[in-house]
C-alpha cells in the first residue's frame, strides 16, 4: 500500500526485498533532486538521510537493506537504530539532514512493516512529493553513486535523550509541579519503539513511581497494537489491580497516546488532545485544528477561549498543512496524536505525556485527591460510533453523486466536501468518507450519547445503501 506517509505491506508477501530496495532507490534519487532545488548556486555534498526503526523482528534487516541502498546511490545515513516517529522527525532537522525514513508498519501488526518518509523538514512528504517520488520509481531514474562516491553510514543513538530534553524545555512543563503530587503510573509500551524513553520521560518529568507493561521492546506485540479499548483489556486489568492513578498506552512507533483511568475506563483517545489543548490554551492562546472525523468537543474548548477552530482533511499530513496556514497553537488527531508546533510538525505521544500529565496536575491542585475519572468528565462529553458500509465499484463521479444527493436530503445540517462528505448538525455530525485502499465508506459520528451516534451513523448507512443498491 503506498499513501503519502510511505509503502507498507506483509513482510514476505506484499512487502519484499525487491520493493524495499526499488522505494529506497527511488527516494534516495529524489532526495538528491530535492537537495539541488534547495541548493542550486552553492556545492553539492551527499544528502544526508536519517534513518531509525521500531523494534519489530524484521526492522533491523529492512534498516540494514535500505541503509546499505541508500549508501550505494550515493547518500550518506544517520542511523538512530530502535527510535520512535517523533525522534527521527526531530533528528532531521536537528541534523540538518535532507530527508528521513521510519521502518514502522505504527498500529499494524507484527507480521507488517513499512518505510515511511519525511522531507529535509522532518515531514511527511506531500501528495505532490510522493508523485514526484512515484514517478522516479516508476521510470527505474534512479541514482546510482561510482565506486569513490558511495555513502557511509553513522550510528547515532544520542536522540532519544535529546528527544526527552526537547519536551522538558518547553515553557508548559514543570516536572517539580508533577513530583508534589507523587503519581504512580503504568506505561504500555506494547514491546514496541517506547519501551526505553517513554519510561525515561516519566522518570524525568517527575512521576513517583513507574510500573512497566510490555516494556521489553522484544517487538512480539501481546496483543493487537492498535491502542483502542476492544485491545487494551490486560492493560486495564493490570492498572485496577496495581492500583495506579492512570496509564500512559503508546503504539509501536509512538506517534499515538492513550490514557486509563485509576477505575479501568478509558479517558478517551479523542480526549488526549481536548485535554492537551485546553491545558496549553491556558499559557498560549492561539488556533487550533484537527481533522473532520475528530470530536467536536475541540471546537467547544477553542470557544471557551475565544480562539479559532480549524478542521483538516484526514491525514497527518493535510493537518500539518493547516496549522501552518492559520499559524495554529496546537492540534492533532483524534487517535491520539497531539502536534505541538512549539516542538516540531508531527505527532508526538512524548509532548502528549508530558502536556497531559500537566495539566492533570494543574487540575490537581484545585481538587485536592481528584481522580483521572473526575478530571475526564470536566470536558465536553460526547460518543463517537464507527461504522463502515461496502459500496463495490464506484466511480469517483457516482461518489460526487452519491455525496451531493445525500447531503440534499438534509438540509438543515450544514455540508462540507472537502473530504467526501460531511454533517453538521445543531448537536452532532457524521462523515461519509471513501477509503483509498478499500471499496468501502467509512461512516463516522458524533452526538451527546452512544445510543444517539450509532444511530445517526445507522441512518446514514442505510441511505447510502438505498443508493448504491443494484448499482
Amino acid at each position: 500500500m503506498i499513501s503519502v506517509s510511505g509503502i507498507r505491506g506483509i513482510v514476505g508477501e506484499s512487502l519484499t526485498p525487491k520493493n524495499l530496495t526499488a522505494f529506497a532507490m527511488a527516494f534516495a534519487s529524489w532526495t538528491l533532486q530535492e537537495k539541488k532545488k534547495r541548493h542550486a548556486n552553492s556545492p553539492q555534498e551527499r544528502p544526508r538521510i536519517v534513518i531509525g526503526r521500531d523494534t519489530r523482528p524484521t526492522g533491523k534487516a529492512i534498516g540494514d537493506l535500505v541503509s546499505n541502498t541508500l549508501v550505494l546511490c550515493g547518500c550518506d545515513v544517520t542511523d538512530l537504530g530502535i527510535a520512535t516517529t517523533p525522534t527521527v522527525e526531530i533528528a532531521v532537522a536537528d541534523e540538518h539532514a535532507d530527508g528521513g525514513l521510519i521502518i514502522t508498519a505504527s498500529h499494524n501488526p507484527v507480521m507488517w512493516n513499512a518505510l515511511k518518509m519525511l522531507n529535509h523538514r522532518g515531514e511527511f512528504l506531500s501528495s505532490a512529493e510522493v508523485a514526484e517520488l512515484l514517478a522516479i520509481a516508476e521510470t527505474e531514474l534512479f541514482n546510482a553513486a561510482h565506486w569513490n562516491e558511495i555513502g557511509a553510514i553513522t550510528p547515532n543513538g544520542e536522540y532519544g535523550d535529546l528527544h526527552i530534553a526537547k519536551v522538558l524545555q518547553l515553557s508548559s512543563i514543570d516536572p517539580e509541579a508533577i513530583a508534589r503530587e507523587h503519581y504512580k503510573v503504568l506505561v504500555d509500551c506494547v514491546e514496541g519503539a517506547g519501551y526505553e524513553i517513554v519510561p525515561e520521560l516519566c522518570r524525568q518529568l517527575g512521576i513517583a513511581t513507574t510500573l512497566p507493561f510490555a516494556c521489553g521492546g522484544s517487538g512480539i506485540f501481546p496483543r493487537n497494537p492498535e491502542p483502542i479499548e476492544e485491545n487494551l483489556g490486560s492493560t486495564i486489568t493490570a492498572v485496577k489491580e496495581s492500583g495506579c492513578d492512570f496509564a500512559l498506552v503508546v503504539d509501536p512507533d509512538v506517534d499515538r497516546l492513550a490514557l486509563i483511568c485509576e477505575d479501568g475506563t478509558l479517558f478517551g483517545e479523542e480526549y488526549t488532545l481536548i485535554a492537551c489543548a485546553d491545558f496549553y490554551l491556558k499559557k498560549h492562546p492561539g488556533p487550533v485544528a484537527n481533522n473532520l472525523s475528530s470530536s467536536r468537543s475541540l471546537r467547544d474548548i477553542a470557544t471557551r477561549y475565544n480562539v479559532a477552530c480549524y478542521s483538516a482533511k484526514i491525514g497527518e499530513v493535510n493537518v500539518v498543512e493547516l496549522m501552518k496556514e492559520k499559524e495554529v497553537v496546537i492540534g492533532g488527531e483524534g487517535n491520539g496524536g497531539v502536534i505541538l508546533p512549539e516542538l516540531h510538525y508531527g505527532r508526538d505521544a512524548l509532548v502528549g505525556i508530558a502536556l497531559f500529565v500537566q495539566a492533570f496536575t494543574l487540575w490537581r491542585q484545585e481538587h485536592r485527591g481528584g481522580t483521572l475519572s473526575e478530571f475526564r468528565r470536566h470536558f465536553p462529553d460526547y460518543s463517537m460510533s464507527k461504522q463502515k458500509i461496502l459500496i463495490g465499484k464506484t466511480s469517483r463521479e457516482q461518489l460526487e453523486q452519491l455525496f451531493t444527493d445525500i447531503a440534499l436530503r438534509y438540509p438543515e445540517a450544514t455540508a462540507n466536501r472537502l473530504d467526501g462528505l460531511k454533517l453538521d448538525f445543531a448537536d452532532s455530525w457524521v462523515h461519509l468518507r471513501p477509503s483509498n485502499t478499500e471499496p468501502i465508506i467509512r461512516i463516522y459520528s458524533e452526538a451527546p450519547t452512544a445510543i444517539q451516534a450509532e444511530a445517526l451513523a445507522s441512518e446514514l448507512k442505510g441511505e447510502i445503501e438505498k443508493r448504491t443498491l443494484g448499482r
